[in-house]
């Protein structure tokens, strides 16, 4: 348990997801003291080195306060609506907080469409991986407005693990207004005990669970299958109370708060796994000695200087096989770049991707982070 609280205190990469009760004061509007709150540790996390991604519930719950609804409604058209009112109350809270730190934040709405699709996936991770580069704080929530299925049966539990996903964070907390997930339901049994650590996959957990709240749409069981989506990349999970003083900051100085749930496997080889699961291979990219060397031994990205041959039909996001130049399989990647524009670039510097497509793209064919070499 110490060792791996240890190995929480020093990670690189969070995504943190906030719950509707707790950015909505339990629906009585915006609750703009937590907010500052968690502005200011993330802030603070920021400026120490770790990049933070935020996920924030609570569009449509302030949507329902803003237009005098008594509850969550249940049409999507009016759930929509709602949505489209509160996200701009939720946007302009965290942009004032933010700017009060002197740090940018920047909104990103998505679907799970937009993660499950591999070109829409690439533009995301790029974005986002951008964004962190730039030392700007993204908030993400999901595109309600335009949703219809997620309205329905979506969670930003789930949305903070595909997040998790993405960027391939080492880990992901979901506040909540629970303390973590409990044997038995706490507001029913007073002899409840916390869970204080577990395996992300282990499915008796599930048994424990219990249901969410009125406002928000996921509750501990929702919890327990987004630390399992998360798993798959080797981020650990923590749910914890939102209402903590100062909970960020203290889950990340390894005080041993709420639930951790760890993922079984390292990040590598976890994302390797996940990659893999989805793999079709659509074309081939035959490389030189130094590309293949570069690859097997350093563990960098494909550049287009290292291709000499390109076979196949394939866009941007889907998968190839790179070859050596004796046939052999070295290695499977998610392309930057079409099959046409890869024929274009191969043999070329990457500081001539601009002069020859007209656009400035990635620098890399196939990124290190979606490459996947086979042994």
């Amino acid at each position: 348990m110490a060792a791996l609280r240890d190995k929480i205190k020093n990670s690189k990469r969070w995504v943190v997801k906030v719950g509707s009760s707790l950015v909505t004061n339990n629906g009585l509007g915006l609750d703009l003291q937590a907010i500052e709150g968690w502005a200011s540790q993330l802030v603070a996390m920021r400026k120490s080195g770790l990049h933070v991604v935020l996920v924030s519930s609570g569009a449509v719950a302030e949507g329902v306060t803003r237009l005098g609804l008594k509850s969550r409604p249940k049409q999507v058209h009016i759930q929509q609506a709602a949505a489209a009112v509160g996200q701009m109350g939720l946007v302009q809270a965290y942009e004032s907080c933010f700017m009060r730190h002197g740090v940018h934040a920047a909104q990103i709405l998505l679907t799970h469409d937009d993660l499950s699709d591999r070109t829409r996936y690439l533009n995301a991770r790029s974005t986002l991986t951008t964004l962190l580069d730039m030392a700007v704080v993204p908030v993400v929530n999901e595109n309600d407005t335009v949703a219809t299925a997620e309205l329905c049966f979506g969670d930003n539990d789930t949305l903070a693990a595909l997040v998790a996903n993405l960027i391939n964070a080492d880990v992901m907390v979901l506040l909540t207004d629970q303390d973590g997930l409990f044997n038995v339901d706490p507001r029913i049994d007073p002899n409840a005990s916390l869970v204080a650590t577990a395996s992300a996959k282990d499915n008796s957990l599930s048994a424990m669970a219990g249901q969410g709240s009125s406002l928000g749409r996921g509750g501990m069981l929702t919890k327990l299958s987004a630390a399992r989506l998360a798993a798959r990349s080797g981020t650990n999970t923590i749910i914890a109370n939102g209402k903590e003083q100062q909970i960020l900051s203290r889950l990340l100085q390894g005080e041993e708060l709420g639930t951790l749930l760890e993922a079984d496997d390292e990040p590598v080889t976890a994302r390797k796994q996940w990659l893999a699961s989805q793999l079709t291979l659509r074309g081939k990219l035959v490389l030189d000695a130094g590309a293949v060397k570069v690859l097997k031994n350093s563990g960098k990205s494909l550049l287009a200087v290292g291709i000499k041959q390109v076979s196949g039909r394939f866009n941007r996001g889907e998968v190839v096989s790179c070859l050596d130049e004796s046939g052999s399989e070295i290695a499977r990647g998610l392309v930057n770049y079409t099959a046409a524009e890869i024929e274009i670039l191969k043999g070329q510097s990457s500081n001539n991707i601009e002069r020859l497509l007209g656009y400035a793209g990635e620098e890399e064919i196939v990124h290190r982070d979606n490459l996947i070499l086979i042994e």
